[in-house]
């Protein structure tokens, strides 16, 4: 689709169709004047237009707005007011016409071929390298993006830590026509004041103390390319001055040198703080801002769009699917939770979560109380699974005799007069067993009969040690641990 679709005239009415031309071409408007079969030729080999649309002879008005509904039609003459009932028809001029009211009106259809639906397909064809999101915010970064990108603008990218500002510096890098060239970061708040010099314009061999050799900086390893400086706002203000004039001459020099260097690079900068309020409080220089500032980008925080969350989430998983060798999934419930939380940490606080989980619960799918508690915002009661009878029982005889098994077997590895002591110390208790001619014909409860028989054994092995819960365990022949638990599931403490 064209930038500037061509404008027609199309009017019978000889003098107006003049005037209006008149106009036009007092604003700069490229136009011609059509009759409506030459409007027919030239619409069925190159659409979209607009077309200034009044009297007409053998075709009609409505038949010509519903043929070409990629065009945007503007009505000459209050006659033809009727038509603005279809979509196409944009607006209606009469006379005089005026500068302010075509100006409005010729704005307007470019409005309408911008969004047509054909065009909003192609402006998605720009790939976008890891900014995920369908949200209002999020389509408007990358509109800012796509349309800076090919110039050589500097870029301001604004936003708090964690909103992946260095995402869209690279993607401005990569749809812009340096895209060939090097892309350079350098985080000005994370190198000490007396080196960035240093860093970013070189040094020659012996300038200072330890600079043995002579050495690059990043604008020079950034030349062809992009120099991304994050953090600006955290420059010293010396180095302000020194980048200002970078940025007007677009020369430089080493530190130590006296050769002038070019400066063939695009400038992005980039920092979470508010630059202006700085400025008023004499911490950062206006006229370095308005240097930097020519095209501001506000990269929105994760609470802005939350409804990305699922898109956001994928995408980091994705890319942390490599070194965990697994992956996690949500349930909906979880991402409802999660579109709750505030995100004050943004995109990294996400990442941060979602490799934690990773870690905790690999291959699994995560619910609302698999999330840490800070982000657990919906009181949802966890599954709680119930299991059939047979199982129920096996694990109660297992917890009944497993526990004295385990610990016989241990005795007899470490020192077998170990199990003829524990014997000895078990023959203090009196337990009576039914023997079989005991049990009634019409037969009894097993389960009830051995949870009886085991707190018979456990309160008569705590009374009989004055509740000393260590002796009566080795009495048992149990771990002090697994004592202790059925003393809780039973209620066997000693009464007050």
């Amino acid at each position: 689709m064209a930038a500037n679709p061509p404008l027609y005239i199309v009017d019978l009415q000889q003098r107006r169709a003049e005037r209006l031309a008149t106009v036009l071409s007092f604003i700069n408007e490229p136009h011609q004047l059509l009759s409506d079969q030459a409007l027919l030729q030239q619409l069925t080999t190159e659409t979209p237009a607009v077309v200034l649309l009044g009297a007409v002879g053998s075709a009609e008005h409505a038949d010509l707005l519903v043929r070409f509904p990629s065009c945007a039609f503007l009505l000459i003459g209050e006659p033809l007011t009727p038509l603005l009932q279809y979509p196409n028809a944009v607006g209606l001029l009469t006379e005089p016409f005026s500068y302010n009211s075509l100006t409005q009106l010729l704005r307007d259809c470019q409005q309408y071929h911008r969004l047509l639906p054909g065009q909003r397909q192609t402006e998605t064809i720009l790939k976008f390298d890891g900014m995920v999101g369908q949200t209002e915010p999020m389509q408007k970064v990358r509109f800012l993006i796509s349309q800076v990108a090919k110039t050589d603008a500097n870029v301001l990218v604004l936003g708090q830590s964690g909103t992946g500002k260095e995402v869209v510096a690279r993607n401005i890098h990569l749809l812009s026509n340096r895209a060939a060239g090097p892309f350079v970061p350098i985080n000005c708040g994370a190198i000490p004041a007396e080196l960035l010099e240093s860093e970013l314009f070189g040094h020659e061999k012996g300038a200072f103390t330890g600079a043995i050799s002579t050495r690059k900086g990043r604008f020079e390893l950034a030349q062809g390319g992009t120099l991304f400086l994050d953090e600006i706002g955290d420059m010293p203000q010396p180095m302000q001055v020194k980048l200002l004039r970078v940025l007007q001459e677009r020369i430089f020099e080493r530190v130590g040198g006296s050769q002038t260097i070019k400066a063939d690079v695009r400038i992005i900068a980039a920092t979470h703080r508010n630059l202006e309020h700085m400025i008023t409080e004499g911490q950062f220089r206006e006229d370095l801002f308005y240097r930097l500032n020519v095209f501001p980008i506000e990269t929105p925080a994760l609470s802005e769009r939350c409804d990305d969350l699922p898109l956001l989430i994928q995408e980091l998983l994705n890319r942390q699917a490599a070194s965990h060798q697994t992956r996690i999934r949500f349930t909906e419930r979880a991402l409802e939770s999660l579109k709750l939380h505030s995100w004050p940490g943004n995109v990294r606080e996400l990442a941060n979560l979602l490799e934690r989980m990773l870690i905790m619960y690999p291959d699994q799918v995560v619910d609302v109380s698999e999330l840490p508690q800070k982000y657990c915002y919906l009181d949802i009661d966890s599954y709680q699974p119930e299991y059939p009878e047979a199982l129920l029982e096996r694990d109660m005889l297992n917890d009944l005799f497993a526990a004295s098994a385990d610990d016989a077997e241990d005795d007899v590895a470490a020192d077998n007069s170990n199990t003829a002591q524990n014997t000895k110390s078990h023959s203090g208790i009196a337990v009576s067993l039914p023997q079989l001619s005991d049990i009634p014909a019409d037969g009894f409860d097993l389960k009830e009969y051995l949870a009886e028989l085991e707190v018979q054994l456990i309160s008569n092995a705590l009374q009989h040690h004055d509740y000393v819960v260590a002796r009566a365990a080795e009495v048992l022949g149990l771990r002090r641990t697994t004592l202790v638990e059925k003393m809780r599931k039973y209620n066997l403490g000693r009464d007050e």
